[in-house]
Parts: structure tokens; sequence; C-alpha cells
């Protein structure tokens, strides 16, 4: 069944009365009629689903009107009218909105807190009567997860999420479609989607790709074309008629829930209806269940058609003093090490431990996951037999993980299972009962067979399990191997699930160990192991793993074996996370040479190492490098290397901003030790968003990457008055002043700050930008500069500071 939503509710506001800056929501207990009147033009267009006028209707959002007290009764409201609006003629989705805040580590918004928001406001949507909850225009996968997983807490609504995607087919913080759809499927959503930010022709095929990424229902709901700046307007190009021709084309491509965004009317509402009308719903394919692991930017998938996928096993403090010691005094330095340099020595998966005894392994979990999560893209298994501490790193995961381990035992499954269905995980399903180790295959399978009997009375399913095989040690059974290949053997006729295994039990007590494991991971993959728990920077693994690939046809004629055992010797072969190799002769400065210290402060700024910036900074200036040789060649050049990589789509906005906060860790410690020295400021940044604009994500983006590199940044924050703006240039004689505007409405504001600032005598140059925001319109506004996101304006503010 095809279904019709409305289309953009502000606009219409506005047109019947509702001021630039005055609170949207309040108008569903102060002018309810005017919000009922929007929902009937709707439904008479053909609306078969109206959105509450709840947007912003949570305690953060209401908090800059003065409200925030009245997150229950503004929600309860909204649904009121919309109900007494479509008499029983249409469904009513409860609309949840972004923050406007992201969650740490990106920002300084707690998951806790961003949960109760959303716990809140799901609880009133629901208590008014709602049909759904719809979590919409999002743009960070974490926040939806908090919001998804408070509104599944709080009600028993079907639950609908929609990322909003930028041009380059990613969410802002770097979520492509595929991954969006696996996460959120896993976690529980019961319909998925897309809106806002671009028209029908661009979300085409993020629809495609959604529907080949889950079975769930899919909804489309796109701006009226990409926005135009015309004679001091900002106009959305699509007539009713040119929006509603992609009606055909996306419901071919899988969607079933089609609605409008920004730039929509009644009439091109009316005009998708008509149009779906005469369509009928698409018959999809079936999406294959298998495992397929996420991160908030990539997925993995481990399947016995595919690459065989390493999953790193070094975060584990077992028989490792110095990282048990340095997880003890909470240092996770060699922690965010480990994750980055198993990457790129190819690990797929990385195995995440926090056992070390005397801590608070939730708190340890907690914190490794969330620094972890925002440095890598590499997917995490969360390896610990302590039910809070995984419930711990499972909430504040932006991804899909693997829970390292689920055994036979009922303590175990009585406390794991729950949890990796709650929050979408995956399972390593280990064969351990509570009698012990099953010494032989058939008693394995009888073990694993429990776990994915009672895994699947639990709500989980195919595509949730991955098994572990078990090895013994050699030296003490002499079946030990024997009886791990027959496991891995009944494990594919048995279930078909891929499998795993740590693998250096087997050698245990033997000379040669390296041998017999190399020896071993190769019988082991001839007998259909796919994804190896092992340490990646075994050179004799890899090399087994390389061969092995080409004999078993992984490596189709042996093309990747060949490149590798051509390049190895001379030139250095590493094992990249994207699962090529790259054979490159590497020449580096003498690490304590001038050059050589300036290349490790880099590295540290790119792999966003804060940690360890001090001892650089330190070694440095003993060195007798000079506080501007610092900036220049290490801080600002390796600044540069990530904007180029953010600009190519090779990293995206959490690495950024974790290289960014590397950054003002160096400066704060060049100024602690070089006061005198250390290069001042490269200039006054003033930042803020425009009168009658209260969306300040963007702008908070771009006051940290520009704080965080050189400059004195007054961020004045948002919906500031022009005057205050022309005030704060004038009397801190700022070099430069960023404006941001997120809706068309407020965005005329840029233009009388401009004027104002020009008539003040302000030599501040103007750079301007949010997602409203055109080039063109900023060179009829008299901007100097306009900037598409946070890298872009730190480059521009660098460059004009150089002249």
């Amino acid at each position: 069944m095809i279904h019709i939503f409305d289309g953009a509710t502000g606009t219409m506001l506005q047109a019947a009365g509702l001021k630039p800056g005055e609170c949207p929501e309040l108008v569903n207990l102060e002018r309810p009629e005017m919000i009922k009147a929007v929902h009937r033009a709707y439904v008479e267009a053909g609306s078969t689903i109206v959105e509450t006028n709840t947007f912003g209707a949570t305690r953060i959002k209401l908090e800059h009107y003065g409200c925030s007290d009245k997150v229950r009764e503004i929600n309860i409201a909204a649904v009121k009218a919309a109900k007494e609006a479509v008499e029983g003629k249409a469904k009513i989705a409860g609309s949840m909105g972004p923050t406007g805040r992201f969650i740490e580590p990106l920002g300084d918004l707690d998951f806790e807190e961003a949960y109760k928001n959303y716990y809140e406001q799901a609880s009133a949507l629901a208590e008014g009567g709602a049909d759904y909850i719809l979590i919409e225009t999002s743009i960070d996968i974490q926040e939806t997860r908090a919001a998804l997983i408070a509104a599944k807490d709080a009600t028993n609504l079907p639950v609908i999420c929609q990322l909003s995607y930028s041009e380059d087919g990613r969410t802002v913080t770097g979520t492509d479609p595929q991954t969006a759809a696996i996460t959120l499927d896993a976690l529980g959503a019961d319909i998925i989607g897309v809106n806002c930010s671009l028209g029908p022709e661009q979300l085409l095929p993020v629809v495609k790709t959604l529907a080949e990424n889950t079975n769930k229902p899919i909804s489309v709901q796109p701006n009226a074309g990409l926005p135009k700046f015309v004679n001091g307007k900002t106009i959305f190009p699509m007539n009713p008629e040119d929006f509603a021709r992609w009606t055909p084309k996306l419901i071919e491509a899988g969607a079933t829930y089609l609605g409008g965004c920004c730039g929509t009317t009644p009439e091109h509402i009316r005009a998708v209806a008509e149009a779906a009308a005469k369509c009928t719903e698409a018959v999809r394919k079936p999406v294959k269940k298998m495992l397929r692991l996420t991160s908030r930017s990539k997925t993995v998938e481990i399947d016995a058609s595919l690459p065989t996928v390493l999953i790193g096993e070094r975060i584990n403090p077992t028989g490792r003093k110095k990282l048990a010691a340095e997880i003890k005094e909470g240092s996770l330095l060699t922690v965010k090490k480990d994750a980055l340099e198993q990457t790129r020595a190819g690990a797929k998966v990385l195995d995440v431990n926090m056992g070390v005894a005397g801590i608070d392994q939730a708190a340890a979990m907690k914190r490794a996951i969330k620094e972890i999560a925002q440095m890598t893209t590499t997917p995490l298994a969360i390896d610990t037999s302590d039910a809070e501490a995984l419930e711990a790193g499972l909430r504040l995961y932006p991804g899909r993980a693997l829970i390292n381990s689920v055994s036979a035992e009922p303590e175990r499954i009585a406390k794991f299972l729950p949890l990796a269905k709650k929050y979408g995980a995956a399972i390593l399903c280990l064969p351990i009962t509570a009698e012990g180790v099953p010494e032989t295959a058939d008693k394995r399978i009888e073990a694993v067979r429990g776990i994915i009997k009672a895994a699947k009375e639990q709500g989980l399913d195919d595509g949730d399990f991955l098994l572990d095989a078990l090895v013994m040690t050699a030296a003490a059974d002499a079946k030990a191997g024997a009886e791990t290949l027959r496991t891995l053997d009944l494990y594919r006729k048995e279930f078909g699930y891929p499998s795993t295994m740590g693998l250096s039990n087997i050698s245990y007590g033997l000379p040669s160990r390296p041998l017999i494991n190399s020896t071993f991971f190769a019988m082991c993959l001839s007998h259909g192991l796919d994804a190896p728990i092992m340490n990646p920077y075994n050179d004799d693994m890899q090399l087994a793993l390389l061969a092995s690939s080409a004999l078993l046809g992984k490596d189709p004629n042996g093309r990747l074996y060949s490149k590798t055992m051509q390049a190895k010797g001379e030139i250095k072969t590493q094992f990249m996370s994207n699962g090529t190799e790259k054979a490159a002769k590497k020449e580096t400065a003498p690490k304590n040479s001038p050059e050589g210290i300036l290349a490790e402060i880099k590295e540290a700024v790119t792999e966003g190492s804060k940690e360890a910036m001090p001892e650089l900074i330190k070694k440095a200036l003993d060195a007798g490098i000079s506080a501007n040789d610092i900036t220049e060649h290490g801080l600002t050049d390796a600044m540069n290397d990530m904007g180029d990589d953010f600009g190519a789509g090779r990293i995206f906005l959490p690495e950024v901003l974790l290289s960014a906060e590397a950054m003002r860790t160096a400066f704060n410690e060049l100024q602690r030790l070089a006061p005198s020295k250390t290069t001042e400021k490269l200039g006054t940044f003033i930042i803020a968003t425009v009168k009658g604009d209260v969306h300040d994500l963007g702008k908070n983006i771009v006051g940290a990457l520009v704080g965080n590199s050189g400059f004195e940044l007054i961020d004045l924050g948002k919906d500031v008055p022009s005057d205050e703006i022309v005030k704060a240039a004038l009397e801190k004689k700022a070099d430069i002043v960023g404006l941001s505007a997120l809706m068309t409405t407020t965005m005329i504001e840029i233009d009388d700050v401009v004027k104002k600032l020009r008539e003040a005598g302000s030599t501040a140059k103007v750079m301007v930008g949010g997602a409203a925001v055109t080039p063109e319109y900023a060179r009829e506004a008299g901007a100097d500069f306009y900037a598409a996101d946070g890298v872009a304006a730190v480059r521009l503010a660098k460059e004009l500071m150089k002249k």
C-alpha cells in the first residue's frame, strides 16, 4: 500500500501570520486553528499521514523560547489539533526533529540527556494519540539512535526514521544510506527513509540503496528541488507537476511512503497523490540475510562468498601489562594507537576489551567505545563478560556492533541476548556450556544450536550470528586441530552462518609457534573460516591469508597475491582498511631530527591523538624547533591534509573534529611552555547565527574548527540581532565575521548584517554559510566569502589572514 505524507509546514504557518523568530510549536497551544488549517489543506490534497507541528517540541529546543516546561502540554496539544483537523481521514505522525547539538564526543550533548529529551517527547506524543513516531531531518546517526531507543522504550508505536543526506550521498557526520539502513533496521526502526536537503532526483539513488539493504518499508520526502536565490528571495524551483513527475520512479525504487519537505505545498502533495494513485507498489527483492556490522560511516559484510575479514585482537589487556596499566590509569593512548594501526594493517573489525581487574569496566568501556568510534570508521566488537560493561558500550556505539561473546551458559544467555536485541547487535556464539568446553565437534554444534534457538526466541534472526569453532592446544590434545576443522565443516553444513576463532591457542607449548599458527590458519581457511580473530601485524599470518585467498578463489587469478609478492622485500606492503594493498617505499626522516619530530606532530594531528601532544610539543621545543615552525609545518600542514581528505570524501566530520581537538591541545601546550615565543592568534573571528534562526549546529561546527586553528573565536550564539553583531565586530576589531542561516526565511537577515557592517565602517570580511545559503546568494548579499562547510571556512580564513 502506498501512503502519502504532507509537505512543508513552517512556510505555511509563516504565510498565515507566524513571525520570524517566533516559536512555531507554541501555535499548538495559542493558535490551534492556524495549524489545523494547514493539516486540513494537506488532507484535502490527498495526504493519508500528517505530521504534528512538533519538530522542535523537545526540552532542549524549547529552552530557547523559555517554554521548556511545556513539552508535554505542547506535544499533546499538537496531536489533538491534528486529529481534530483530519477527522479520521489520515493517520498522525508525531514529529521529532534534531536537537541542534551533537552528542559527545562530537559535541557537548550527553547521550543520556539526548535520550531523556526524546523519551519525554515520544511519551507525550503517544499519550496524545499519535499513530507513528517520526524521527526526521537527522544528520547524525547517533542522535537518531538516541531518539529511536527512546521512542521504543517510551511507546509501542511504529517508528519512522528519516535521515538527511548531502549531495555526496552521506549525512553531515558521514553516514551513507547502506550503513543507515543496516544500523536502523537492526535497532528496530519500522520504516526507514530520507527527507529534506535535496530534491527527488537527488534522493532517488538514496531510496534505491535503502531498499537494497533492508526489507522494511521505505519513506521519502524531498524538497521541491535545490533552492535558488532570485531577486532577493529563495525559490524552490520545482512546481507541483515537475515534483510529482518523480513519484513513479521513487515508487519503482522501493518507496511506499511519499511526501514533501521544504518548498512543497498542498498542491505539490495533490500532484504526488494523483501520480501515486496510478502506480502499484514495487515488488522488492528480499535482502539476503548475511552478517553485516557497521560503524558510523562504514559497513562490513561477513559471508562465505566474500573475502576473509580480519578481526583485530590487539585492544585487549590480557597478557599486555603496559596496556593494562594504561587502562587502569585512565589513559587510552595505546588503545587508540592500536585502533588506527590495526586498521592500517588490514583489520576490518576491531575487538575492544577493557578487562582489567580493579576498575569500573563499564565506565572504561564507555570511554573506549566513545573515543575509538570517533577516530576510526572500522566497526567494533565489544568483548566482555560483564553485562553492565556490554550495555555501556552498545548504548554509546554509533553503529551495529558485534558482541564477543554469548556462550551457552544460562546466565550469559539471560543477560546478553536481550541486550543484543535492544541495541541491534550481532552475536559471536561461543560453544562453552555450564559444564565447560565441549571436546568434540558434535557437542560444540549442540551448544551453538542452543544459543541460536534462545537468540531467535529473543527476536534475533539469520544475519545476526558469527560462530566460534573454538581452538584448543594441540600439545595437550592430539585431536584439538582436527576437531576444530570438523567444527568448521559442520558449522557450514548445519547452519550456513559465518565462522570465527582465535588462532594462537593451537600452538601453545610447541616450538616455532608462528609456523604452527600460520599453517593451521591456512587449513582453517580451507575449511570455511570467515573471520579470524588475530594480530593483523603478524606477517606470517598475513601471507598465509594472501596465499590461501588465491588458492581458494577469493583472490581471482591471484592478482593481489602476485602484486604483493612482487613488491615484497625492497618495498614494504601495507594492507589497507578498504581491503586493497598499497605498495610504497616510505622514506622517513630520522626520528629525533627536526623533520622527524614535526612529522610525528603532524601524524598526531591527523590521527586525533591529543594525548600525545604535550610530550611531542615539549620534545619539539627541546630540540630547538621554533613555535612558528611547529605551528606551520606540524599543525597547519596536518590540518591542510585533513581538509584535502575531507573534501575528497576520504574522511568525515568526526575525524576532522578529533584532529581539531588535537590542534587545540597543541596550541595550549605551546602557550604554556613558550608563551613569549608562541605565534599570536591568527586573527579575530566573530561567528553568529542570524536573527530569527535558532539552528546553530552548523555554526558550532565551524566555531569548533576555527577556534582550534589559531584564531580568537567570539561566538555570539544563535538568533542574534544584526545590531549586536555589528557592535561586537567594531568593539573586538574583528578580522572576519561569520554568519550562518539554516532557513530560507531568515537568510535575508544576512543582507541586513552586511549592510550595517559597511555603514558602520567595519573592515571585517564577511563569510557566510548554512543549509539555505548558496554561493550566488553570498555574492548578491555582498558577503566576501561563501564557505560550504567548517573545513572550507578554516582554509578561507587562513588564506585571508595571510593576505
